[in-house]
């Protein structure tokens, strides 16, 4: 029988040079040999640097830490999926323009060395008379941009600082933005979108859209920001707005003030909105509304639940169920539900109050648990008929009297007790008419520190249950008040 175990050095030599040089070889359709790349690894994740400040930065270098390059726009031309730019301290007067997108479990991060300050100052750049942004993110996916600075944006009133448009999987954190004609931050027709830990000031100034834009977005989050004083607001400028076709969204943990307009807007202009939750929100010293829902060209606004917000101090009503928009449209609205708020001292001048329903297009709006206290004109007021409207309970504290005003069912009056409300704290203390006088029905089971509700026999009306285990602010309370 034939012996087949030997095999040649010389085989076993040119076996293991083919390995070596890049794997098997196939036969290619031209008669030549061409290398298999089907099983070669993926690009790898590489850090990049920027700085200006090294006298060796250049956009020919790699790079690298020691060798850098010059400008941002050198790194939104190269980044790939799970790359990483730190961009050192300086001030860099160019406008960026990611080149590429990062892929799931891979974003491409443009991100401001910690401890340094990075301007991104558009103060000598003329952008286009358009909806643009100084950082512009257009048709891409997985990016995250961090710790930047964007500064003097805009010559025309739709320049934005960090514009999002027709993307997705989008990180905008810890920015600040300061001085924009447009937007600060601005999110069109996109999706899977995170706005969180950012500052913005100074935005829309002179110029429309709001401070922060969510338009015809879903899935999105705005969370944790600083919003405060805005632009003049002659053509824009409400604090944050969700507009326009946008769905399945949450904004909390924000701090909005010194707006010229809205604090935060929900208007569905002529779109299908909905779904959207408003938590944990602090609106205050806001030249209109602190709230306001709307559906200014007669898009549906559905499904918004707004709660555990403190709204106290803006010029005209602490929350309006508006019909803004004219009366050539309707202003269709259902399931809206305002529910364990606080609505302190609001109202200016010669007209404002607690909370306002003003839209007769609207349906199924329930107005329970919250505190109005001390508003100008009126505490609730409801001007017109509206299907299945629950008015139930709620504290009222200073009734007026005023044109439509009503207590609504099962309501309690009295002082809140606020521990400080001159200071914005508005926890309760010991013998607040507001403690275990609440109703379940539809209640959020956590209050605006975290505490589950109920925390004793009922649940509380207000933004806070009492006594407190969690407490986000300063606390001035002394033990024998618990």
């Amino acid at each position: 029988m034939r012996s087949i175990g030997y095999i040649s050095p010389l085989v076993i030599f040119l076996f293991i040079v083919m390995i070596l040089s890049g794997g098997v070889m196939n036969h290619a359709t031209d008669g030549c040999f061409q290398r298999d790349n089907s099983l070669s690894l993926h690009h790898s994740d590489s850090i990049y640097y920027v700085d200006q400040n090294n006298p060796n930065a250049s956009d020919s270098n790699p790079g690298t830490e020691d060798l850098p390059w010059l400008t941002i726009q050198k790194a939104a031309d190269t980044l790939e999926a799970g790359d990483t730019v730190y961009i050192n301290e300086g001030v860099y007067n160019e406008q960026v323009i990611p080149k590429n997108s990062g892929e799931p479990g891979r974003y491409i991060s443009y991100i401001g060395s910690p401890g340094d300050k990075v301007v991104s100052n558009g103060r000598d750049i003329v952008l286009p008379d358009d909806l643009i942004g100084l950082f512009y993110i257009s048709d891409k996916s997985y990016i995250r941009v961090s710790n930047v600075n964007i500064t003097n944006v805009g010559h025309y009133i739709d320049n934005a600082g960090i514009l999002v448009y027709n993307s997705h999987h989008i990180i905008i954190d810890d920015n600040y933005i300061y001085n924009t004609t447009s937007s600060g931050i601005g999110i069109w027709e996109s999706s899977d979108i995170i706005v969180e830990g950012n500052k913005v000031i100074l935005a829309c100034n002179d110029g429309e859209e709001e401070c922060i834009t969510i338009s015809a977005t879903s899935n999105f989050e705005v969370r944790n920001n600083d919003v405060y004083n805005s632009g003049p607001g002659t053509l824009g400028g409400e604090g944050i707005d969700v507009k326009e076709g946008s769905y399945d969204g949450r904004v909390h943990g924000n701090k909005v003030y010194n707006i010229n307009r809205v604090g935060i807007y929900i208007d569905a202009w002529d779109k299908h909105t909905y779904n959207v939750d408003v938590y944990q929100n602090i609106v205050y010293n806001c030249r209109d509304y602190g709230f306001a829902v709307a559906s200014e060209r007669g898009g549906l606004l559905e499904d918004v639940r707004i709660y555990n917000n403190i709204v106290y101090g803006n010029s005209v009503c602490g929350i309006g169920v508006t019909s803004w928009g004219g009366v050539v449209f309707r202003h269709p609205m259902q399931d809206i539900e305002i529910i364990n708020n606080i609505f302190y001292d609001n109202g200016r001048g010669d007209w404002g109050g607690g909370v306002s329903i003003e839209n007769g297009d609207a349906e199924d709006v329930i107005i329970r648990n919250n505190i109005c206290s001390q508003n100008l004109l009126f505490q609730i007021q409801v001007e017109v008929d509206i299907p299945s409207l629950k008015v139930d309970p709620n504290l009222i504290d200073g009734y007026r009297g005023y044109d439509d005003e009503i207590y609504g069912d099962d309501y309690v009056e009295g002082d809140p007790l606020f521990i400080n409300p001159i200071k914005g704290d508005f926890h309760l203390m010991k013998g607040s008419p507001a403690i275990d006088n609440g109703s379940s029905i539809a209640a959020p089971i956590d209050d605006f520190d975290g505490n589950y509700r109920p925390h004793m026999k009922g649940y509380d009306i207000g933004a806070f249950e009492y006594p407190r285990t969690r407490y986000y602010g300063v606390d001035t309370i002394d033990r024998e008040d618990f």
